[in-house]
């Protein structure tokens, strides 16, 4: 385990204040209630309400209350949460289908983190956790959701980042990955062989929330033994459809852009 930063937990020490059901709080009481110097109080203050997690009580003079940005992470924490409950339901009916292993996966930065899985129930399978982090560029589902990206932030995010290689068939090359995204986007799933795992291929069909925004990817992996190009097109016929139905639990309708 890695080493605590002190700035960083009395940071959350002080938000933490506001669970103990205070609605506002002054620079005395947080000294008191944490026994932190004053300077170091004041310093922690500035620095929240500069964030937006912490903004002054106009009508209470140097006393402070949650910020927005306490209720975005909240309600980014929520999403998930229910994204994660729907994802898992649709995988299962979609795994149930075909009987191949079904994830479904959200973007961090330039990883992929599988929120739900189901597996295969052939002896052979793919080997997976919810939970699992992988390079987005080395995944169909990564491929998608990096696709989806409006192109200022995919360059922001791929700019200047190795490109890391987990088969001898991964992209490393930044022109070649953005070639493949450009098809992505044409075809509106994501395939990928063999290039997290030497053994197995993917298809990936994009999830969408209320607004049209892409959030999530649906994927179904396949050992190579039981791949082919018909098993490959019939299997992205069935991600979209799960990927439709998540998208319906979240609100979007289709057609709706």
């Amino acid at each position: 385990m890695g080493r605590l930063v002190p700035a960083v937990t009395r940071a959350l020490d002080v938000l933490e204040l506001f669970l103990q059901g205070e609605g506002t709080l002054s620079a005395p009481e947080v000294t008191r209630k944490l026994q932190l110097p004053r300077t170091t109080v004041h310093e922690l203050l500035t620095t929240l309400a500069a964030r937006s997690y912490l903004v002054t009580v106009p009508e209470q003079p140097g006393r402070y209350r949650l910020g927005v940005r306490t209720y975005q992470l909240g309600s980014r924490y929520a999403e998930q949460l229910d994204l994660a409950a729907e994802g898992q339901q649709v995988a299962r009916e979609v795994a149930e289908t075909c009987g191949e292993t079904v994830h479904v996966a959200i973007l961090e930065d330039t990883e992929v983190i599988y929120i739900a899985k189901v597996d295969s129930t052939h002896a052979v399978r793919m080997v997976s956790a919810a939970g699992r982090k992988l390079p987005a560029h080395c995944t169909s589902v990564g491929k998608l959701l990096l696709a989806a990206l409006p192109e200022a932030e995919l360059d922001a995010r791929l700019d200047g980042r190795e490109l890391i290689a987990m088969t001898d068939n991964s992209l490393t090359d930044a022109a070649e990955l953005r070639a493949a995204l450009a098809v992505v986007r044409k075809r509106g799933i994501a395939v990928e062989h063999r290039e997290s795992n030497p053994d197995v291929s993917c298809v990936a069909a994009p999830v969408r929330d209320r607004s049209g925004r892409v959030v999530a990817a649906l994927s179904i992996s396949v050992p190579m033994i039981r791949w082919s190009e018909e098993r490959e097109a019939e299997l992205a016929q069935l991600a979209a459809g799960g990927a439709d139905a998540l998208s319906g639990r979240l609100g979007h309708h289709r057609g709706q852009i």
